[in-house]
């Protein structure tokens, strides 16, 4: 092959790949479609998507375990959130009761603030955020 013909066939090349682009942009324009509209936006999410519970329903001195997450009122009006994780072997926490969070796979109890109340679990549950919005409790 010639120089010329190497020139020629890049040249060729370039010039397939041009006209390829310009087919690609003209296909997605929406100039001249008369029902064009634009893509929906994702609308965020609103907080009662992310309701976890009536604050009615967390007892004073209690909790309620809600998929992963435990919701506990240590005191009136104040919600923690917390992961129903046990920290000493994985387990899902069973309960709220008696003023702790119970794990019954190996005995681990936790304080309302997720903070050990008896092992033999020593790490604390992981806290999640949670606010209250209206009546209810949400994650977030």
């Amino acid at each position: 092959m010639s120089t010329d013909e190497s020139i020629l066939t890049r040249r060729g090349v370039v010039a397939a790949g041009a006209v390829v682009a310009a087919a690609a942009l003209t296909a997605c324009t929406t100039h001249g479609k008369e029902n064009a509209s634009p893509a929906p936006k994702d609308t965020p999410a609103g907080p009662t998507d992310k309701a976890l519970a009536k604050t009615a329903d967390i007892p004073v001195g209690g909790g309620v375990i809600i998929g992963d997450t435990v919701v506990t009122q240590q005191n009136a009006g104040s919600f923690v959130g917390l992961s129903s994780v046990c920290t000493h072997a994985g387990c899902k926490v069973a309960s709220v009761s008696g003023g702790t969070i119970n794990c019954t796979c190996h005995g681990s109890k936790y304080r309302l603030d997720g903070s050990v109340s008896q092992g033999p679990a020593v790490e604390p549950l992981a806290a999640k955020p949670v606010r209250v919005v209206g009546d209810s409790v949400v994650s977030g």
